[in-house]
């Protein structure tokens, strides 16, 4: 009896424990995570839109409502004319894993190309753009491309990587391919859709869509075609891209986007400093703080 009594006190202590262990864990993991949308504005955000200088959010293409960037056109007048937008956080980042939801509503703007349908992304390793010229079409960047479907019975992954003045390391060599498919299934709608971008540097980088990994390469650098109307100091050819900033794209077709937040994995790896991070995988020095 005495056994028996002894035996669930101990059970419950270990649960109890073991519960608080794990609310620890949860905590310190969300700890790590920095979301970069405040839910109620654009403040920490910057835009430019192609035929537009940096800042000018033309018709209001980038608008918050309900804790959800919206990106809309129906304050554009006439056709869409390649108004290629981009929202740009304004810190960049180096290695990290950013994660976020999207889902594709309504129709395109009229005029905009056929490619653009049920097609955004997010833009990493970008070029300042405070540096992107007025009439320059895309940014000097890397994709993380969202696709919808648009056909029952045809595949249309999401997930992929295109590369607007850039290229990457795919099994092993550089391809020369602009758009790089991923391993994804195909989804319609107006879903949600969680999609998860892992970068490490100029080293690896990995696509995760609702939760799966869908697309591996490696060796992000500049080169490629695609980008026009740029100026030429800021394409170095062959230059890995270590670092850069991250843009929400408007190509016309009309997409949300929420729970956009970033965990970084560059900082103090020194356990002896007050700010060490046993998640971070890149050292920053400078970045230790010590009593």
């Amino acid at each position: 009896m005495k056994s028996n009594l002894l035996g669930k006190v101990l059970l419950i202590i270990f649960t109890v424990f073991g519960q608080y262990g794990t609310a620890q864990a949860d905590t310190a993991e969300n700890s790590e995570w920095k979301s970069l949308f405040n839910g109620s504005d654009l403040e920490g955000w910057t835009t430019k839109i192609h035929h537009y200088e940096v800042n000018d959010n033309h018709g209001e293409t980038f608008r918050v409502t309900d804790s959800v960037i919206q990106v809309r056109y129906d304050r554009y007048e006439g056709d869409f004319d390649d108004r290629f937008g981009h929202l740009y956080y304004d810190k960049p980042y180096s290695y990290f894993h950013l994660s976020l939801e999207y889902r594709f509503v309504g129709e395109p703007h009229p005029g905009a190309p056929a490619f653009i349908i049920k097609n955004s992304g997010v833009m990493y390793h970008s070029q300042d753009p405070r540096t992107i010229l007025k009439e320059q079409n895309w940014p000097i960047s890397v994709e993380i491309q969202f696709l919808g479907g648009l056909k029952k019975g045809e595949e249309r992954p999401t997930g992929n990587m295109c590369s607007p003045g850039t290229d990457v390391e795919f099994e092993g060599k550089i391809d020369p391919r602009h758009c790089i498919s991923s391993s994804s299934k195909t989804y319609f709608g107006d879903q949600w859709v969680k999609a998860e971008l892992i970068v490490r540097g100029d080293s690896l980088v990995t696509h995760i869509i609702n939760g799966k990994t869908v697309l591996e390469y490696t060796k992000p650098q500049v080169g490629g075609a695609v980008v026009e109307g740029y100026d030429p100091k800021m394409k170095p050819d062959g230059q890995l891209l270590k670092q850069g900033f991250i843009a929400l794209q408007s190509e016309g077709q009309p997409i949300d986007f929420r729970n956009i937040k970033i965990k970084n994995l560059k900082g103090c790896m020194d356990p002896e400093a007050k700010n060490y991070g046993k998640h971070f995988i890149a050292s920053d020095k400078a970045a230790c703080i010590y009593d």
